[in-house]
């Protein structure tokens, strides 16, 4: 069984400057982690592996030190990654990214099941996985918190709608994104790090991509643009109150009055 793990690195801190033109954050010397959803998809990847055997691919979109969330794959049990990571791709919103890592797929080879996280920590779309499905002309299933059982031919899941929990069935090729729950992420391995330190990376740019329309790609791709980005504000006020149990109460009834919650 031939499987695909979509990971992406992300800031590992929430201070990360944006550029005021672009609206794109500036990743540049900023520590970074594997999003940690697309930890659970990996996880789900090698649980599959475990019961049905096969082979487990990670694919991952951006800078060249992008390769690192890749070799953290290695090191959990993944077999084999690439890289898609062009200057072209840069500034992408969510629909050139989704196209982008779906031209991606195409060039990776065939794959009986697609995993993605729910969504990244630095987007918070959810739409990235659903969105390249599209592209890829295959059936999907979004937001799946269980996995119930993987035949030769489809794999059978439970997902979390926003007032029921529904169970369904999708034939191969598919692909499915992951809650945070459906299953606790193994830790890194130091001897798989060692045994695939010289792992291949497969790094793909724009050129070895079928479609050569620059304007579907990175910004000039992207639909959407970023109208403005500021921090929230903080506000340290506080008010410290002594007295008796009735007049405290009252100094809250009070409060809650003027500031209109009540």
């Amino acid at each position: 069984m031939n499987i695909l793990v979509c990971i992406k690195q992300v800031p590992g801190t929430n201070k990360v400057e944006v550029d005021p033109v672009t609206g794109v954050l500036k990743r540049d010397g900023v520590d970074s982690k594997m999003n940690p959803y697309d930890l659970y998809a990996l996880e789900t990847a090698l649980r599959i592996k475990e019961e049905k055997g096969g082979n487990v691919k990670v694919l991952s979109m951006g800078p060249p030190q992008a390769t690192k969330v890749i070799k953290e794959a290695y090191s959990m049990g993944a077999d084999e990654g690439m890289l898609l990571s062009d200057r072209k791709f840069a500034g992408a919103d969510v629909l050139a990214t989704s196209y982008t890592i779906s031209q991606g797929v195409r060039k990776s080879g065939d794959f009986d099941l697609i995993i993605c996280g729910k969504q990244t920590t630095d987007g918070d779309t959810a739409q990235v996985g659903p969105e390249m499905a599209e592209y890829l002309g295959i059936p999907h299933v979004a937001n799946v918190r269980k996995l119930i059982e993987v035949k030769d031919n489809s794999v059978v899941v439970e997902m979390d709608m926003p007032n029921t929990l529904e169970i369904i069935e999708v034939e191969f090729p598919a692909l499915i994104t992951v809650e945070k729950d459906i299953f606790e992420p193994r830790l890194p391995s130091y001897k798989k790090k060692m045994e695939t330190e010289n792992r291949e990376i497969k790094v793909l740019s724009f050129k070895e991509f079928e479609d050569q329309d620059e304007k579907k790609y990175g910004l000039s791709g992207s639909p959407t643009q970023v109208e403005r980005i500021f921090p929230p504000e903080v506000n340290s006020h506080r008010e410290v109150w002594q007295g008796e149990g009735e007049k405290l109460a009252k100094n809250i009834a009070s409060k809650l009055k003027e500031l209109k919650f009540i």
